[in-house]
């Protein structure tokens, strides 16, 4: 590769259910680390505020600016006690739960009459990327129909976009255990350390994948 490799990781702030995101230490320590693999990897990160008018508006301009080659995305799960590798992006948007401005989307779609849309093979890398730090992650092929998935729509969208970031990967997390909350039967014991450690091995897989599309 001539020029520098650049990847955005992104998350998402707080949303109606959810006043604590744990994507956003996630994102800051992945960003923040320094390692030799990558020294000529330009790191940059990004919080969503949780609602659709926002990620219309933010990834076009955030890709334009940084033009990253490789998008990393991070959201939140909050009834899932495992780390969820998405597959795919639905053509689905809730029409019952609104967004952090209150917004309630009116259709059910987001482009009508379009099919799923896979973000790709390199999906699989990533899972056993994660998997070999020891945590339980599993492929998903269901992003839910709130900001998580319609942010992987777009994502994708972008990649198949002359200039467009080369791939993109959405991950959703299980909230993380808060000290003197007791989380009900059957919740997440993941701590942010080990999703710390996914998270660092599957930058270093989407890094080798990125430099392979050039």
């Amino acid at each position: 590769m001539s020029e520098r490799l650049r990847i955005l990781i992104t998350g998402f702030g707080p949303f109606p259910g959810a006043p604590i995101n744990p994507t956003m230490p996630l994102v800051k320590r992945l960003s923040e680390l320094r390692r030799p693999a990558l020294d000529d990897v330009e790191i940059s990160s990004h919080i969503f505020h949780v609602t659709y008018a926002t990620v219309d508006r933010e990834l076009p301009a955030l890709i334009a600016d940084r033009r990253p080659h490789a998008l990393l995305m991070f959201g939140l799960a909050a009834r899932t006690s495992f780390l969820r590798i998405e597959t795919r992006a639905r053509n689905a948007v809730t029409t019952t739960f609104p967004d952090a401005d209150r917004h309630v989307a009116r259709k059910g779609v987001i482009v009508p009459g379009a099919h799923a849309m896979p973000f790709g093979p390199h999906m699989a890398r990533l899972l056993r990327a994660a998997r070999a730090t020891g945590i339980d992650a599993r492929a998903s092929r269901d992003a839910g129909s709130y900001l998580c998935n319609y942010l992987s729509w777009r994502a994708i969208e972008a990649t198949q976009a002359e200039g467009g970031p080369r791939l993109a990967a959405f991950i959703h997390i299980p909230p993380l255990p808060r000290a003197g909350i007791m989380l009900p039967h059957g919740s997440s014991r993941i701590t942010l350390d080990p999703l710390v450690d996914a998270g660092e091995a599957m930058l270093m897989e989407l890094v080798k994948l990125a430099r392979q599309e050039d």
